[in-house]
């Protein structure tokens, strides 16, 4: 089973969708919750050589991962860490290695994997078929979507970390218990750990853009009033909007970059009234479809959008050539409403607008009608491999060094939120300045001595630090030594999305659909592509798809609801 699935897995379409991003604490209400497997589908996949199942493996004592001495740690991470090689990762590790060494009495050396982020899912997916635990190759933990987890957690490469998350010291600080309670199986089993909940994306819109086309972002309350502001920022070479993908079917919540052109679809398998169901059949999609196909013909969407990265549609939108940019970008967020805003100021575009120059669109009421707004995503999570030695005691150790201590409020959190002392953040009396040579752009700071600031970015020193890996407004259990940077746009973002987001259905998780995803994935991508390049109507891809693969995903739906 595990060798079928470990095949399988290398050629799945698996997308980490882990952009760094804000909401409030009233992410306890907005935690999205996991497909429970059923008891005998976990143990079965869970089964090794021996015979021994899941349950039974739990059931082995923890008690001798004290006598286990880890010394060296091996984790794969994506773009969400932001101490990366060129920003200081290696003072990041020299730190945690001396704060853990503290915590646990012995040295453990760290050692971090962090592939290209746009290729993460394939990275994972080799590593985990081609190594073994051990080979200074294979990760100890790795970071994972709730997609990937979902497809993962059945083959026996995960450890059920239940017990160590049910014993672990931070249980008496969390604030958000249902993030990680809605990850475990009916059964109890838990292969991953979310130390923070999910977000989602908003519509962006330059203020500028807005002035100059004489309209308010306050007008902006149905699809057909966004599709007219399309239409007045289409001329001259710009264009309305831009987006990486006509959706990321691939990446769950799919419609998240165009959800005003998706509205009430969801091109996907998921959860209705009860019922799982196929959504790229539904009525809904051919209608997206065809409004899809209709702002392409009319110029509103950008042409790169369909082969467009992340990366590529960013960096057109907040380019200093503004002849050929877009007036619009959904995206994450939070955290990035400053990103994108430092962006924009980094190449000149609307310096004078200082920090109003960007309009969060409230979700129109297309998407309230049928969503009831943004779409929150489920966490993604940290997640430790099995060796299937049937012994607890590495994993366990895994997870104390790892995981207990990220969140241990205090010194070690800190370097998972805001990176190394020194480098990325400090406490100690400075005073620096931003941009000197920039009479427009210059920012002076002054700090006193025991207050907490973040520094200037170690490879941009005109850009200040805003985080590492774990969003404090996100994490599930804050910190207790009071440190904090207050940012009002970070702010801004975070109770905007929290105001105006809905949990999005939960990913489904089925042996079936892991078979053939990959397929699936690029068979819906290539007929998106075509309808809206006004190839084939929206009625006949969906049928084309409904021909080759209706029989296939009504298995797959029998499969799930029978699970239920």
């Amino acid at each position: 089973m595990k060798k079928k699935l470990l095949s399988i897995l290398l050629s799945t379409s698996m997308v980490v969708s882990l952009a760094a991003c804000g909401s409030s604490n009233q992410g306890a209400e907005t935690a999205t919750s996991d497909a429970a497997e059923s008891t005998e589908a976990a143990d079965s996949a869970k089964s090794d050589e021996s015979g021994e199942t899941a349950s039974e493996e739990t059931a082995e004592s923890n008690e001798t991962a004290s006598d286990y001495e880890l010394t060296d740690l091996y984790i794969t991470v994506d773009g969400t860490l932001t101490a990366n090689v060129d920003n200081g990762q290696d003072a990041f590790v020299e730190q945690w290695e001396k704060a853990v060494s503290e915590k646990l009495g012995h040295d453990i050396k760290l050692h971090i994997n962090q592939p290209e982020h746009s290729g993460y899912k394939d990275n994972i997916a080799q590593l985990l078929t081609t190594g073994e635990p051990g080979d200074g190759q294979y990760p100890d933990a790795m970071i994972m979507s709730a997609t990937m987890l979902k497809q993962y957690q059945t083959t026996g490469i995960l450890w059920n970390l239940a017990d160590a998350y049910d014993n672990a010291d931070f249980q008496s600080r969390i604030t958000l218990p249902l993030v990680n309670e809605n990850l475990k199986l009916e059964n109890g089993e838990q292969y991953g750990f979310a130390p923070t909940y999910g977000n989602g994306c908003v519509t962006y819109v330059k203020q500028s853009w807005l002035d100059e086309a004489g309209i308010t972002a306050d007008s902006i309350k149905t699809f057909d009033d966004y599709y007219n502001m399309l239409k007045a920022f289409t001329k001259d070479g710009r264009t309305g909007v831009i987006a990486a993908g006509f959706a990321k079917l691939d990446e769950a919540p799919y419609t998240n970059y165009l959800p005003e052109f998706w509205q009430g679809a969801y091109p996907a398998i998921y959860e209705k009234d009860g019922q799982w169901v196929d959504g790229f059949q539904e009525q809904a999609t051919i209608d997206a479809l065809e409004r899809l196909a209709q702002g392409y013909a009319d110029g509103v969407i950008d042409t790169d959008t369909e082969e467009a990265s992340t990366k590529t549609a960013r960096e057109k939108w907040f380019s200093n050539d503004q002849s050929t940019s877009e007036g619009v970008f959904t995206y994450w967020a939070g955290t990035w409403l400053r990103t994108l805003t430092d962006n924009l100021d980094k190449n000149d575009v609307d310096t004078d607008l200082g920090d109003d120059k960007l309009v969060q669109l409230a979700p129109i009421q297309e998407i309230k009608d049928t969503w009831g707004g943004y779409l929150n995503r489920e966490a993604p999570v940290w997640v430790i491999t099995d060796d299937g030695d049937g012994d607890n005691s590495r994993e366990q150790a895994i997870f104390d060094a790892l995981l207990e201590t990220m969140l241990d409020g205090d010194t070690v959190q800190t370097l998972w939120t805001y990176g190394a002392e020194g480098v990325h953040w400090s406490t100690e009396a400075e005073s620096f300045t931003t941009n000197p040579d920039d009479p427009e752009k210059k920012t002076d700071y002054e700090y006193a001595d025991g207050e907490f600031h973040l520094k200037q970015s170690p490879n941009d020193p005109n850009t200040l630090w805003k985080k590492n890996h774990l969003d404090p407004v996100l994490v599930i259990a804050p910190l207790t030594n009071g440190y904090a940077d207050t940012d009002p746009l970070v702010e801004k973002g975070n109770a905007f999305f929290t105001e105006n987001c809905v949990d999005a259905p939960a990913a489904p998780s089925s042996e079936t659909l892991t078979e053939i995803e990959a397929d699936l994935v690029t068979d819906k991508t290539t007929l998106v592509n075509e309808v809206v390049a006004g190839k084939k109507t929206a009625a006949d891809a969906v049928a084309e798809y409904q021909s080759k693969w209706g029989d296939t995903v009504s298995s797959i739906l029998e499969e799930l609801n029978a699970a239920e």
